[in-house]
């Protein structure tokens, strides 16, 4: 017979409170159970990585990638630790971004949006609310690198040249500029090494790689191997309008002291170049993942100076983090930084004459006022805005030769 039947009812109420736990405590216990040491331990690894996505080993974007992994990278609770992601490069890595889990940042080039819109407007009508940009890194140029029976592009015209791979950010570039000059060439799709393979072997006429110089692979190369670097000019095209490219593309050049191997001392091969930068995902202010990326920003532009040094890469030398970028919005943590500490550059140059200060301060708090704006706004400025900056910025250039020209004069 069941016992319960006889007991009276509080008293039965009283037996099962000792013999069975609460709600309360079996919620004590359940956390208990997940909040082991290798569960804390699973959950603060978590908690400082963020990762950026590169497009290969051999990309001036890895080295970068590196360099900043190595002098930010701080394994303490609260640190940080930044990750390397091999990617595919071009337009996917700013997709990867924008759709792919655990994707935080990746270096893309300045063109991408407006080549996304273009391909797809309704798909990424408003992609630059979603992916914005820390900080230009580099500038990456545009090697064209050739068999010494062709000497200029328009030599080749039919002929095989390779674009890197597919949907890879230098295939993107070359087919815009191949258009723009209306070449007709036999398209290839190889990495950088087996480009370079075919290219000896004469089974290509040319390969391009998009990228900051000097590349690794080109640069071990030398004119003994049988190639050179075309020039991009309206010199080097006659019968060809150039000014599109150019208007489009900042026109640069290839030098001996990135290609020793290859450009004699004192020569320079003209080219374009693109600009290559560091974006986030817009995370949600009050997310994790945007505290996240506010800490790495905080970490990457508080040790600057440790990439200057001579021990990273050469292109280091150009960075500036209160570079703008037209047609981007800046990352809100970014424009903050900047706002509050300036122009790192311009602020601590030491100026050899005190009629030289003025100008340099004004510049240096006018990159602030810059810098707030796009940091309460979070959004790039307009072209009308743009034009003024222009106009102020002049005047500061003006101002300081004028200061200069004064100290100087007899």
């Amino acid at each position: 017979m069941a016992i319960h039947r006889h007991l009276p009812g509080a008293l039965l109420g009283s037996i099962l409170a000792l013999l069975l736990p609460s709600a309360g405590q079996a919620q004590v216990h359940q956390n208990q159970v997940t909040t082991t040491p290798f569960d804390e331990m699973k959950r603060e690894t978590n908690d400082i990585a963020v990762s950026i996505v590169v497009s290969g080993l051999s990309c001036t974007c890895a080295r970068f990638a590196e360099d900043i992994r190595n002098v930010v990278n701080d394994l303490k609770p609260n640190g940080i630790r930044v990750l390397p992601t091999l990617g595919v490069g071009g337009l996917q890595n700013l997709k990867d971004v924008l759709f792919l889990r655990g994707v935080d940042m990746a270096v893309v080039d300045q063109d991408n949006i407006a080549l996304l819109k273009q391909r797809d407007p309704k798909l990424y009508a408003h992609l630059e609310r979603r992916v914005q940009y820390i900080t230009k890194l580099y500038t990456a140029e545009f090697h064209v690198l050739a068999r010494d029976g062709i000497r200029s592009y328009a030599d080749l015209n039919g002929k095989k040249v390779n674009f890197n791979l597919k949907d890879s950010q230098t295939e993107v570039t070359a087919d815009r500029v191949f258009r723009m000059l209306n070449l007709s060439v036999e398209r290839s799709y190889y990495d950088n090494d087996e480009a370079i393979q075919k290219l000896l072997k004469g089974d290509i006429a040319a390969m391009i790689v998009l990228t900051g110089g000097p590349q690794a692979a080109l640069a071990k190369l030398r004119k003994e191997d049988g190639v050179h670097f075309l020039p991009l000019d309206q010199a080097s095209l006659p019968d060809r309008d150039v000014s599109p490219i150019l208007a489009e593309y900042t026109a640069v050049s290839l030098t001996g002291k990135l290609y020793p191997n290859l450009i004699p001392e004192g020569v320079s091969v003209p080219t374009i170049a693109n600009h290559a930068l560091l974006v986030a995902y817009a995370w949600p202010e009050n997310s994790d993942r945007y505290r996240r990326l506010s800490r790495f920003v905080n970490e990457f532009f508080g040790k600057i100076d440790r990439f200057q040094d001579g021990a990273r890469h050469p292109k280091w030398a150009e960075f500036n983090q209160a570079t703008e970028v037209p047609g981007w919005n800046r990352f809100k943590p970014a424009a903050t930084w900047i706002a509050k500490h300036g122009d790192v550059e311009t602020a601590e140059a030491p100026s050899a004459d005190p009629a030289e200060d003025k100008p340099a301060d004004v510049r240096s708090a006018f990159a602030k006022v810059v810098a707030s704006y796009q940091s309460a706004n979070g959004k790039a400025m307009t072209p009308g805005e743009r034009e003024l900056i222009r106009q102020f910025k002049q005047l500061l250039d003006k101002q300081q030769a004028q200061a200069v020209s004064k100290r100087n004069a007899p």
